[in-house]
């Protein structure tokens, strides 16, 4: 059975840092490309940054350019989402997904396994 369980999330000030966590269980990590979405309140899911299985390759969202890293760990089955200069806007329920063999499209349906998401509250 394929897990992922994110982690990391919480109240932050504005310009403040998070670091947040997905440990996947079940699956072949390295054979899967990783992504980070959000969800804000009212708002349809969108997608925040994605890496590629190896060689690895990252891409992003242009509102989160220069702010947030994605990376991943294979070691640990553990893919992260460095978010540094955080904004109100940034609010949101935060979710990783996995992409089998993918090359970290922005496709919400390409994603095979989502987890259960994570809050950010950044206040101002």
């Amino acid at each position: 059975q394929v897990q992922l369980v994110e982690s990391g999330g919480g109240l932050v000030q504005t310009g403040g840092s998070l670091r947040l966590s997905c440990a996947s269980s079940g699956l072949t990590f390295s054979r899967y490309a990783m992504a980070w979405f959000r969800q804000a309140p009212g708002k349809e899911r969108s997608f925040v940054a994605a890496i590629s299985t190896s060689p690895t390759r990252t891409y992003y969202a242009d509102f989160v350019k220069g702010r947030f890293t994605i990376s991943r760990d294979n070691a640990k089955n553990t893919v992260y989402l460095q978010m540094n200069s955080l904004k109100p806007e940034d609010t949101a329920v935060y979710y990783c997904a996995a992409d089998t063999w993918g090359s970290g499209t922005r496709i919400e349906g390409e994603y095979d396994y989502w987890g259960q998401g994570t809050q950010v509250t950044v206040s101002s």
